[in-house]
C-alpha cells in the first residue's frame, strides 16, 4: 500500500505527540479551574502561567501578560479589528489588503454593511506585493486600524508589516497583523517593532486545534469581545482551555526548536518540488513572490485544468494538498488572493497549493513528482482549453527556467 503524502500543512498540521503528551493531564489528573485559589486551581494556573510565557518567547513579546489566549485565529482577528473601533468612535475607517483570509474581509465587508464603515482594500501586483503607494494615500486620522497578514496563507508572500506599523503609527491607527501562517515558521520580535496586535492559531504549528492567541502590546487601549468573567485580565471572558493552553505553549516551545529545520530542509523540500514540477509539466508556473516568502508553501499554477480535478486524483493517489485556503473550499470560483494578482482564469483555476511542514521528507516528493505530471497531463486530454492552446507558452514567467 503506498504512504499517504500530506501536503496540506497551512490547513492545519498534525498535533505533536509532545504536545499530546504535555495536554493530557489537564484532562484528568490536573482538572482544577485555573481561576481557582484552591491548590488544584493554583496548579493548573501555574501552567497557563508558563504556556503564556512559551509563547511570549516565541513571539518576541516582551511581557507574558501581552498574550491573550482566544479559541483561535478568527475570534482573534475579530476581537483587534472590533475593538479597535469601540475605543476610537471618532475614527471609522479600516484598511487592510486585498488577500486577507476570509476571517478579515469577511467581517470587513460585514462592517461596512452594516455600520457604515469605510474598508480601504489595498490591491498587490502579480506577485501578491503590497502596493505601498496605494496604502499611504489611505492612511488618515480616520483610520482606527490597519490589518495586513504577516505571509498569505495561500502563496507564502511575507508582507513588511513592521514597515508598515510604523506608516500607520504616522497617522495614530493601530496596526493588527494576521500572522497565522507565519508564526512558527519564521523568526518573529515583536518588541523591536511598534506592532499593536498579532493573531495566531495553535493548529497551525503542530498545536491543538480550538486554541489561539492575540498578543496585544502593553499600552494599548483594548475592548473585551466576549463579556463575562475576568479571566485573561478581562479581556477575553470564559473560563480558559487549559488543555489547549498547555498544548499551545508546547507547539511553540517546539516551534522555536525546529525554527532552523523549517528555513532549510523544509524550504530545500518545497524548493525541489517546484524545480520538478516546472520541469515535468509545461504550462506551469509559480505563483507569489520568490524572494519573500514562507519556506514551507508553494503555490503552482497548472494552465487549462480544473483545481477540483487535480485535487480529486491527487487524492486518489494518497496525496493532500489544497486550492486555496480551507476556508473557502467549496467555491468554485478562482481563488480571491489569485484573482487579486490579476492570475488568468485560464490558470487560477488550475493552482495547487503546496504546504510542508517539519514532518515531511524527500519520499514525499519523490511521490508528488511520480504522478503530478500524469494527472495534469490526463485532465489536459479533457480540456477544450487545452486543445487550444496548443502548448503555448506559459501566461506568467516560472520562477525557475
Amino acid at each position: 500500500m503506498t504512504t499517504p503524502v500530506y501536503l496540506d500543512n497551512n490547513a492545519t498540521t498534525r498535533c505533536d505527540e509532545a504536545v499530546v503528551e504535555a495536554m493530557l493531564p489537564f484532562f484528568t489528573e490536573q482538572f482544577g479551574n485555573p481561576s481557582s485559589m484552591h491548590a488544584f486551581g493554583a496548579r493548573v494556573g501555574g501552567a497557563v502561567k508558563s504556556a503564556r510565557a512559551q509563547l511570549q518567547s516565541l513571539l518576541g513579546a516582551e511581557f507574558d501578560h501581552e498574550i491573550v489566549f482566544t479559541a483561535g485565529g478568527t475570534e482573534s482577528d475579530n476581537m483587534a479589528i472590533l475593538s479597535a473601533l469601540e475605543i476610537s468612535p471618532d475614527r471609522d475607517e479600516i484598511i487592510t489588503s486585498a488577500v486577507e483570509h476570509p476571517a478579515v474581509l469577511s467581517l470587513c465587508g460585514h462592517l461596512e454593511k452594516t455600520r457604515g464603515i469605510k474598508v480601504h482594500v489595498i490591491p498587490v501586483d502579480g506577485r501578491g506585493l503590497l502596493d505601498i503607494a496605494a496604502y499611504r494615500a489611505a492612511l488618515s486620522e480616520k483610520t482606527a486600524i490597519v490589518s495586513i497578514m504577516w505571509a498569505n496563507n495561500e502563496t507564502g508572500t511575507i508582507f513588511p508589516v513592521a514597515e508598515l506599523a510604523e506608516l500607520a503609527k504616522e497617522v495614530g491607527a493601530l496596526f493588527h497583523t494576521d500572522a497565522v501562517q507565519a508564526v512558527g515558521k519564521v523568526p518573529i520580535d515583536l518588541k523591536s517593532t511598534v506592532i499593536d496586535m498579532l493573531s495566531l492559531s495553535g493548529h497551525k504549528l503542530h498545536g491543538p486545534k480550538g486554541i489561539g492567541a492575540l498578543y496585544v502590546r502593553r499600552g494599548t487601549r483594548f475592548r473585551s469581545l466576549i463579556k463575562g468573567g475576568h479571566q485573561e485580565r478581562g479581556r477575553r471572558a470564559g473560563t480558559e482551555n487549559t488543555p489547549g493552553i498547555v498544548g499551545l505553549g508546547k507547539a511553540a516551545e517546539l516551534a522555536a526548536l525546529h525554527m532552523a529545520d523549517e528555513e532549510t530542509r523544509v524550504a530545500a523540500l518545497r524548493d525541489r518540488l517546484e524545480k520538478g514540477l516546472l520541469q515535468r509539466v509545461p504550462n506551469s508556473f509559480v505563483t507569489g513572490n520568490p524572494a519573500e516568502r514562507l519556506p514551507n508553501t508553494s503555490n503552482i499554477a497548472f494552465e487549462y485544468v480544473e483545481g477540483e480535478g487535480i485535487l480529486l486524483l491527487m487524492n486518489r493517489e494518497g496525496i493532500a494538498a489544497s486550492s486555496g485556503s480551507a476556508c473557502t473550499s467549496g467555491s468554485l470560483e478562482p481563488s480571491h488572493v489569485l484573482r487579486a494578482m490579476n492570475i488568468p482564469y485560464t490558470a487560477a483555476h488550475g493552482a495547487i497549493r503546496f504546504s510542508f511542514s517539519r514532518d515531511n521528507t524527500d519520499a514525499d516528493v519523490d511521490r508528488v513528482l511520480e504522478v503530478m505530471p500524469g494527472i495534469i497531463e490526463k485532465l489536459r486530454a479533457l480540456s477544450p482549453f487545452w486543445q487550444g492552446a496548443n502548448e503555448a507558452p506559459a501566461t506568467f514567467n516560472p520562477v525557475y527556467a
